[in-house]
C-alpha cells in the first residue's frame, strides 16, 4: 500500500474561498512537477524547490490551464504522512478542485482511500494509534472540552501513561521467564511480593483509566436527551432557548410538532443532541399518530429525558400515566410556564430532579443547563482527566488488559505453573499494546480509518 502516491481533496467539497489537494508518496514531487507550471522568476518546479517552502504557477492539463494555485512543498521525513508532500492550494469550488485531482490522478497518482493519509502516518511512526483516532475526535469535535480531549490525545498524554502501562507488564513478564528459563531456581518471596504489587499498580492504574470510559464517550458522541410531554406544554420552546435559536416552529396549537427534530448544543462544555418530540396523546390523525410513534422510539434511544409539564394546568391522569412510564429512564422534570399562574402541584414520591423554567422569558434555562450536566456527568470535569478520556476501543481493550492481569496475579499468589502466569501476561500486555497499536490487525486498522473523510 505504501507503494503507491495517492492524492485526495483535503477540503469539504463546496463553494469557497480555497480548496487544499493533497498529495503524498515517493512519486510526489515527479507527479506534481508535470502538472505544475511556475509562473514568475522565483517560482520552481517542485521537485527542485526547497523543503517547506510554496511556489506559485498554474495547474494545467494536456497543455491547458486549469487554476492558478499556490503550491507547497514538503520533504520527508518533516511531513504529515512522513512521505514526501505536496499541497495545493486551488480556488474554492466543485469543479477547480476536482480537475486539479483530475490532472494528478492522470499524471501516475491513486485516489487515496479514507482516512489514508493519517494511517500513513502511523505505519510510517509518526503517530501511534489513539494519536490517529484523535485526529478524527479533533475533527468531529463539537465543543470546546471535546477538542481539548482530542489535543490532549493527540499530544500523546493518553499514550505516555499506556506505553509505560505496558512496559511495566512487559518488565515482570520478563521476570517470569527468566524464572522459566532456570526452573531449578524459585521466586523469592520479596521477589514476588514485588511482582504482585506491580501488577496491582496496574490493575489500579487501568480501573482509574476505565473509569473516564463514560466521559469520554459522552465527549466524542455526545448524549441523547429525548424532550417529551403532553401537547402544547412548550416542548418546541425549551429546545429553542436550548439552543439559543428559533429551530422548531412555536404555536399555542396542541400538535404542531409532527415529527421528531434532532439539534446539538453545547451544555456546559458536553455536547448533548436534544430531540423535540410530538406531543404524546392519544389521535385520530394519520400523521400526527405516526409522530407520537417516532416519539416513543426516539425515547427507547435516549440516555435521559426532559419531562415538560405545563404548570399553569393541574396534573392529569396522562400526567400521571407518564410519569410511570418514565421512572425507568433518566429524567429530569421541566415545569414550563411558570409566568403564569401555578396550577400544578407534583406528587411528592417523584425522585427526579425538579426545574422550574419560564420558556418565554428564559428565566430557569441556565440552571437546567446545570441539572443536565450534574446529570449526565459526575463531578467537575478536570483537566487531568481529559488527558486520557479513552474511547469504546480502549476501553474494551483494556477490559481484556486487567482481566488477564488479575488471573496473572491470582496464579502467581496460588504458586501455579509459571507457563499459566506468562501466558496471561503476554495476554495482557498484548491488550494494551492494541490501544496504541504495537499490536494490532489489519482488519482493526481497516475499521478504525474507514471512518475517517477522504483527505485526511
Amino acid at each position: 500500500m505504501l507503494d503507491a502516491t495517492i492524492a485526495a481533496i483535503a477540503t469539504p467539497l463546496g463553494e469557497g474561498g480555497l480548496a487544499v489537494i493533497r498529495l503524498s508518496g515517493a512519486n510526489a514531487f515527479a507527479i506534481a512537477d508535470k502538472c505544475f507550471l511556475p509562473v514568475g522568476k522565483s517560482s520552481l518546479k517542485p521537485s527542485v524547490a526547497p523543503t517547506h517552502t510554496i511556489q506559485f504557477g498554474k495547474i494545467t492539463r494536456d497543455g491547458a490551464t486549469i487554476d492558478e494555485v499556490l503550491l507547497a512543498v514538503l520533504r520527508a521525513p518533516r511531513t504529515f504522512t512522513r512521505e514526501d508532500t505536496v499541497e495545493i492550494s486551488c480556488h474554492g469550488g466543485l469543479l477547480p478542485a476536482k480537475l486539479v485531482l483530475d490532472a494528478l490522478l492522470a499524471s501516475g497518482a491513486r485516489q487515496a482511500e479514507p482516512g489514508e493519509f493519517t494511517k500513513r502516518a502511523f505505519l510510517n511512526g509518526r503517530i501511534d494509534l489513539a494519536q490517529a483516532e484523535a485526529v478524527a475526535d479533533l475533527i468531529h469535535s463539537r465543543t470546546e472540552l471535546a477538542l481539548t480531549a482530542a489535543n490532549e490525545q493527540l499530544a500523546g498524554k493518553l499514550s505516555h501513561r499506556i506505553n509505560q502501562l505496558r512496559d511495566d507488564l512487559m518488565l515482570t513478564l520478563a521476570h517470569v521467564e527468566a524464572h522459566l528459563d532456570f526452573p531449578d531456581e524459585d521466586i523469592l518471596p520479596d521477589t514476588k511480593e514485588k511482582l504482585l504489587q506491580r501488577l496491582e499498580n496496574g490493575i489500579a492504574f487501568m480501573d482509574e483509566l476505565l473509569r473516564t470510559a463514560n466521559e469520554g464517550q459522552i465527549l466524542r458522541r455526545g448524549i441523547r436527551a429525548a424532550i417529551v410531554g403532553r401537547p402544547n406544554a412548550g416542548k418546541s420552546s425549551l429546545l429553542n432557548q436550548l439552543l439559543g435559536r428559533d429551530r422548531a416552529i412555536v404555536s399555542h396549537l396542541p400538535g404542531t410538532t409532527r415529527d421528531t427534530i434532532e439539534e446539538t448544543a453545547n451544555i456546559r462544555g458536553i455536547p448533548v443532541v436534544f430531540i423535540d418530540t410530538a406531543g404524546l396523546r392519544g389521535s385520530h390523525d394519520e400523521i400526527e399518530r405516526e409522530g407520537i410513534r417516532r416519539s416513543l422510539e426516539s425515547l427507547t434511544r435516549s440516555e435521559f429525558i426532559l419531562h415538560v409539564l405545563d404548570a399553569s394546568e393541574p396534573l392529569t391522569t396522562a400526567d400521571e400515566k407518564y410519569f410511570a412510564e418514565f421512572a425507568g429512564k433518566k429524567r429530569i422534570i421541566v415545569r414550563n410556564k411558570t409566568d403564569l399562574a401555578v396550577k400544578m402541584f407534583l406528587p411528592e414520591n417523584l425522585l427526579s430532579p425538579t426545574v422550574a423554567v419560564c420558556c418565554v422569558s428564559g428565566q430557569g434555562i441556565e440552571l437546567l443547563k446545570d441539572t443536565i450536566k450534574s446529570l449526565v456527568w459526575a463531578g467537575e470535569i478536570k483537566a487531568e482527566m481529559l488527558q486520557v478520556a479513552i474511547n469504546s476501543r480502549h476501553q474494551d481493550a483494556l477490559n481484556r488488559a486487567r482481566s488477564a492481569t488479575r488471573q496473572a496475579g491470582d496464579a502467581l499468589r496460588s504458586d501455579l505453573t509459571l507457563e499459566l502466569v506468562a501466558l496471561d501476561l503476554r495476554i495482557a500486555a498484548n491488550a494494551v499494546g492494541e490501544v496504541v497499536g504495537k499490536t494490532t490487525t489489519e482488519d482493526l486498522l481497516d475499521s478504525i480509518f474507514s471512518t475517517f473523510c477522504i483527505g485526511k
